[in-house]
């Protein structure tokens, strides 16, 4: 543990937690005081089930104990959460027990050079058509091919029936419309044992494309907006 001169003196750090046996950063985290030491804490003392306390547990159950650094110290909040989400970006979320990005890491956080074009240069989407826009924040990753892209946009969601108005799917990722899919047909597909809908449909022509994709979509939802589902014109 800090001594209190030396919390004083760290101010707000960021932080990574690492796996001894096999040097594998498995947390990153941002904080103030013994922020640092409670995951340890908290994994050996509660019955709270989480990736990173399981990984905490394992490591302590095979006589090892949990690595410790801090990564920058010295800073003010918002500079600890900025630090935070680009280590988070660069290691990855889907590398880390951390439930999800850091803070600023959907506006801020790393991008393709055609992303970052997109994303300053994007107009906003305007059209007609009877869409559906679905953030599939949670389930995209740079390198997954076109049919993992689709696959992870046409299910398993909790949609009524608007849906059968709805001409074409929107994949959207960190504000941006990213593919665009004509809908043939909707279907029942379980999730976890929940009713839940799925579609079939093909990647629209390159007019429509060319009309859709690369949209920024930010207009459409306010601060804090949890639902990954918004329909338009229908």
């Amino acid at each position: 543990m800090f001594t209190q001169a030396t919390i004083e003196s760290l101010q707000y750090y960021v932080y990574f937690l690492q796996d001894p046996r096999d040097n594998n950063v498995f947390y990153v985290g941002k904080g103030v005081g013994n922020r640092v030491f409670n995951h340890v804490e908290v994994a050996l003392a509660e019955d709270l089930i989480s990736d990173k306390l399981d990984v905490i547990r394992d490591i302590a159950n095979s006589g090892y104990k949990v690595k410790h650094y801090i990564l920058r110290h010295g800073l003010s909040e918002q500079e600890a959460f900025e630090i935070e989400a680009a280590l988070i970006d660069f290691v990855g979320v889907n590398n880390l027990s951390n439930l999800q990005g850091g803070h600023y890491s959907s506006d801020y956080g790393i991008k393709t050079s055609d992303e970052i074009i997109a994303m300053y240069r994007s107009e906003d989407l305007l059209t007609n058509e009877p869409i559906m826009l679905i953030n599939i924040n949670r389930l995209y990753d740079r390198k997954m091919t076109d049919v993992e892209l689709y696959d992870a946009t046409r299910k398993s969601w909790v949609v009524g029936i608007r849906r059968e108005k709805v001409r074409y799917v929107i994949a959207t990722y960190r504000g941006l419309t990213r593919e665009i899919y004509k809908v043939h047909d909707w279907y029942p597909s379980m999730l976890n044992g929940k009713n839940r809908w799925a579609f079939n449909g093909d990647v629209a022509n390159e007019n429509i494309r060319s009309l859709l994709r690369y949209k920024s979509i930010k207009h459409f939802y306010k601060k804090g907006a949890a639902n990954p589902i918004k329909y338009l014109n229908c």
